[in-house]
């Protein structure tokens, strides 16, 4: 005699090396790039608009992942501040988000005080860490996108030019790192902290970027051949720093992706974390070998 105790759950399914829904991954990129694309070419302050949702919602993911530790993160005041750091960084530059920086750290432990002293230092530090992690690094996009003024779009702006270089360049590390590892991986990086990622991933994230790099800074921004090479260098390598820091923080938590807004992808941060990792070294490179 069987016995059954209700339906068996649906087998999940194997997307095999890919280790995602490549249907739904390529379509969700297609989207996000597209919108992407439009505010940069029409108006580029719309894109910063893109820049603070990005950042409002990766703090939620944040929150919502930290809970699991009991860590619970004051998002209203951490939301508030990111998005007036990105916006004072585009309009009035370094020094002033670097002021709201300082500012919206001290709103937030100060904002903490009523929840009495039981978790504070926990609390506070997972704050500040996130408000450095999220917000700041996203500010020199911002930084990057009003290198040709504030106003205005299309190819012909040197912020819009930049901003594209820094995604681009970005897409080819993960591009070749992917085709590399799906097609010759067999040296692990960090088997402990992300089994997938192959040293023979990175070379092809090196060789792709460094084609890139040169090609972008050269053809499209105008610049010498050899910012192109350091471009090059610098993207594979923050690049798989920041996806090994977003494997590490995921590991930590318990989690398998930050939540699931992006079909085939997870989380926004399962997607900014390279972004996030290249930001500050693309645009402090652009900045004073390209565009001074």
């Amino acid at each position: 005699m069987t016995t059954s105790s209700g339906p068996a759950a649906p087998p999940q399914k194997d997307h095999g090396r890919a280790g995602r829904d490549l249907k739904a991954a390529v379509a969700s990129a297609v989207v996000l790039l597209a919108a992407i694309a439009a505010s940069l070419a029409f108006w580029k302050p719309a894109f910063m608009l893109i820049v603070v949702v990005a950042v409002v919602v990766a703090v939620w993911e944040l929150r919502q992942g930290l809970l699991a530790h009991d860590i619970d993160l004051p998002e209203q005041p951490l939301m508030l501040g990111g998005a007036i750091m990105v916006v004072v960084a585009y309009v009035w530059g370094t020094d002033a988000m670097v002021t709201a920086t300082a500012v919206t750290a001290l709103v937030v432990m100060l904002w903490l005080l009523h929840r009495g002293t039981a978790g504070y230092v926990k609390t506070a530090t997972a704050s500040v860490f996130t408000l450095v992690y999220v917000p700041f690094l996203g500010s020199f996009v911002a930084m990057l996108l009003a290198e040709g003024g504030l106003g205005g779009g299309g190819l012909d702006d040197d912020g819009v030019q930049g901003i594209l270089a820094f995604i681009l360049v970005t897409i080819a590390s993960d591009i070749g790192g992917y085709a590399a590892g799906v097609l010759f991986g067999k040296h692990p990086m960090a088997p402990v902290i992300s089994p997938k990622k192959s040293w023979e991933g990175f070379a092809g994230s090196v060789v792709a970027c460094l084609v890139a790099g040169v090609l972008l800074v050269v053809l499209l921004l105008d610049g010498p051949w050899w910012a192109g090479v350091g471009l090059g260098l610098i993207a594979p390598v923050m690049a798989t720093l920041g996806d090994l820091c977003e494997s590490v923080i995921k590991r930590d938590l318990g989690i398998k992706d930050m939540s699931q807004v992006i079909p085939g992808h997870g989380g926004l941060m399962d997607r900014l974390d390279s972004l996030l990792a290249t930001i500050a070294p693309i645009w402090l490179l652009l900045h004073y070998a390209v565009f001074a």
